[in-house]
């Protein structure tokens, strides 16, 4: 398939058109985690393409236009007949959003070439009948880096136990596993975030990230273990902060790779995507940081 090559970051999950009320007026931003993270590699200057569904209609259209403005490639497969999904989000006092989902996600072109990182995660990696056909790519291509954050949202990813088998199946082939408080308490309930860490050492990433929001964040690997302090930021909403930090960790290991990290490399790792997410939530939906910001 065009655009893929052995230097590319392949992000394989859903796009979607966030519509965001708050204040009783409602806004649309483009969104779906894998595709913010896809922008967000683009705007730092990453080599990356994006593998998604999204209709033919305009909304589609917008998305594919705001990828490839802010440097990514969506893959031409991507675009197929119909409309495209949406997630209302609702802001609240606080900043924090609730969302509810209209989303279909289907099967998978074939990829020619092997990525240089593959990353995938939240929606994509729980729904059928597209989750099976993501496992499916990642075994096939078997590329030497996955990064996986499955971004919980539980409307959609069905009964706990499934769920909780899918997310050890994507781990298992991950090097990489970034998840929120949230998505660590809704998999492994009662664990403390060490806890779940540990657990989810034992499945095989060498490196696993938890972030905490204003508590900051934890990144491991099986030998280090450091807690990366919060950015200070007058918060306008959280929309994209999780998958900014996603983003960051990824041009991390582009950059140096996941063989021999050390708590100082766990540090700075940590800090430049704390940095990343607090731009990211200082204004308003889904807008990652352009490389000039996080210089």
């Amino acid at each position: 398939m065009v655009g893929v090559t052995d230097s590319t970051v392949l992000v394989v999950g859903e796009a979607l058109i966030d519509i965001v009320t708050e204040g009783g007026s409602a806004a649309e931003h483009v969104g779906g985690s894998p595709a913010n993270v896809a922008l967000g590699l683009g705007r730092a200057g990453v080599d990356a393409a994006l593998l998604t569904q999204v209709g033919d209609d305009d909304r589609g259209r917008r998305i594919v236009r705001r990828i490839e403005e802010s440097g990514s490639r969506v893959l031409p497969a991507s675009v197929r007949p119909g409309r495209t999904s949406t997630a209302h989000a609702t802001i609240g006092a606080d900043g924090s959003a609730t969302y509810a989902f209209d989303i279909s996600w289907g099967a998978l072109p074939e990829i020619a070439a092997a990525p240089a990182l593959l990353h995938t995660g939240s929606i994509a990696a729980f729904l059928e009948p597209g989750a099976d056909a993501v496992l499916a790519l990642i075994d096939r291509l078997a590329p030497a880096e996955v990064t996986f954050d499955p971004n919980i949202r539980a409307a959609l990813v069905g009964e706990h136990a499934a769920a909780s088998e899918r997310f050890a199946a994507l781990a298992e082939r991950a090097t990489v596993v970034k998840m929120s408080d949230e998505d660590a308490a809704w998999l492994f309930p009662g664990l403390a975030v060490d806890a779940v860490i540990d657990r989810v050492l034992t499945l095989g990433p060498r490196l696993v990230a938890v972030t905490l929001g204003a508590d900051g964040s934890r990144i491991a690997t099986a030998a280090e273990r450091v807690s990366i302090a919060p950015v200070s930021v007058d918060a306008v909403d959280t929309i994209g902060a999780g998958d900014t930090f996603m983003a960051s960790l990824i041009a991390s290991i582009v950059a140096g790779g996941t063989g021999s990290l050390g708590s100082a490399d766990l540090r700075r790792i940590g800090d430049r995507a704390a940095a990343a997410a607090a731009i990211t939530v200082s204004r308003a939906g889904a807008d990652l940081p352009w490389a000039s910001e996080l210089a």
